[in-house]
């Protein structure tokens, strides 16, 4: 049984995120610099055909960590700490593949790049129906937008090695087992194919 063909990519109607490539969270992973050449490149190629970027961050204001309850299980400790102020440098975007003016740029305060910003009024606002997904954590936030996405019935591309994870058979099992129901996952090469056939 052959797979199934990946649909093919309207550049204009399709946003490339890039989701907390920050500095505290980049330099967290292994091979950090391959990861983000290869966002670079894909950044690069959805820039060239005419779609749109947008960039993705997790951050806290003093009134941030102060609202969040002891019920939420992830972040409350994150509050106690006061870790991630948005003005440190460890949340500030990866000086590789800063934005441009026009990107969309959304600070978050939970996993999921849409639960708490406006990111999916920008993009509707942009014409966007369709969404390639890169991030760290394949766990954290690029499954919670995944899931996110799909239930807003985005056309979801999630771009394999463009997203990683702390722990490998997390992402392993995501990658594998989870995300190709809800998802088309192609990798830098699929994609710069697929912008190239649009």
């Amino acid at each position: 049984m052959t797979a199934p063909a990946i649909p093919a990519l309207d550049p204009e109607r399709t946003a490339l995120l890039a989701m907390d490539f920050q500095n505290g969270i980049v330099a967290s992973i292994p091979e950090p610099d391959a990861l983000v050449r290869r966002v670079k490149g894909a950044i690069d190629d959805v820039r060239a055909a005419g779609g749109t970027i947008g960039y993705v961050r997790v951050a806290f204001t003093e009134d941030d960590w102060a609202s969040i309850p002891e019920t939420n299980k992830a972040f409350s400790h994150v509050a106690r700490a006061k870790v991630m102020h948005h003005e440190e440098a460890v949340t500030q975007i990866d000086e590789r593949i800063l934005p441009e003016d026009g990107d969309i740029i959304v600070r978050k305060i939970r996993f999921g790049a849409g639960s708490t910003t406006d990111l999916h009024q920008q993009l509707r606002a942009c014409g966007v129906d369709t969404l390639i997904l890169s991030g760290i954590s394949t766990s954290g936030v690029v499954l919670s937008t995944l899931i996110d996405a799909a239930d807003r019935d985005y056309r979801v591309y999630v771009l394999t090695d463009g997203v990683a994870d702390h722990d490998p058979e997390s992402h392993r099992v995501l990658v594998e087992k989870v995300f190709p129901s809800r998802a088309h996952l192609i990798d830098t090469a699929d994609l710069r194919e697929l912008l190239k056939a649009s």
